[in-house]
């Protein structure tokens, strides 16, 4: 039982739901602050902002750093969307990744009025709320637990808990099925391959994506937000099918090799 007068720890203060209230300097909050509010690790956070998740501190020195209130209201809704919606970070990282900088004030609102309405939209960003645990989902794919690990320390996942109970959502299995499909299909350890390769494929679709908002924002711009969801939506599986599609193409124009001839140039003789 805690002693009368002593302040609760940080795993008490989390298991309570009463953590301790920070409060921000005239500067802002301090890194512990940060982590007192949120009841994220240090190391976390500072992962955040390497991955451009969250915006720099205003540095007052060397190892210290002061924070506003953005990035205490952006922790809080990494962490929402994380376990509420269970969103890997790749998928966070393209929700909040439209960074404002050249944008119009216009451009800029219409970008915020059609996140909230693909939020809502279940054919984009719902999550089925069946966790699957990720010993099982390493089975169920042929694959070991250090597999599936990778994929969530890549970001390409998210998982909760720990030991025997951590898991992940059911609805992105397929990333787990995806990695051992191409391990089964050559693409091994073995090789020199590993769940790291796919970060490549995550890079690259991140390019394109920000061309594609880029492209839709200029020709889009002058329409209701409800309408330009609605015009995302019915062109995602199209587009989707193309990329695939083109994607196969350029592999086969690749390898289709001129045939060979089995005899010399007679004009050469």
């Amino acid at each position: 039982m805690r002693a009368e007068g002593r302040p609760l720890a940080r795993s008490e203060q989390l298991r309570s739901g009463r953590p301790r209230r920070a409060k921000a300097s005239e500067r802002g909050y301090r890194m512990k602050d940060l982590c007192e509010l949120t009841g994220l690790e240090r190391q976390t956070i500072h992962f955040y902002i390497h991955e451009g998740l969250l915006p720099l501190g205003h540095k007052t020195g060397r190892n210290m750093a002061y924070y506003g209130e953005e990035h205490l209201s952006r922790l809080r809704l990494i962490r929402r969307l994380q376990e509420e919606r269970f969103l890997p970070l790749r998928a966070i990282k393209a929700i909040l990744g439209g960074r404002p900088t050249g944008f119009s004030s216009a451009q800029r609102k219409l970008i915020s009025e059609v996140k909230l309405r693909l939020l809502a939209s279940e054919p984009l960003t719902a999550r089925n709320s069946q966790q699957v645990l990720v010993k099982d989902l390493a089975a169920e794919a042929n694959l070991t637990v250090k597999d599936v690990e990778e994929l969530v320390s890549l970001g390409l996942l998210h998982a909760t808990g720990a030991g025997p109970k951590r898991a992940v959502s059911r609805q992105d299995a397929w990333i787990v099925s995806s990695w051992g499909q191409l391990a089964r299909a050559g693409l091994n350890r073995e090789r020199g391959f590993s769940p790291a390769d796919l970060v490549l494929f995550d890079q690259a679709l991140n390019e394109l994506f920000a061309k594609e908002r880029d492209l839709l924002l200029e020709r889009l711009a002058n329409e209701r937000a409800e309408e330009v969801a609605a015009i995302i939506q019915r062109a995602l599986p199209i587009l989707a099918e193309f990329l695939g599609r083109l994607h196969t193409q350029k592999a086969r124009d690749l390898f289709a090799l001129e045939p060979i001839a089995s005899q010399e140039d007679p004009s050469e003789s």
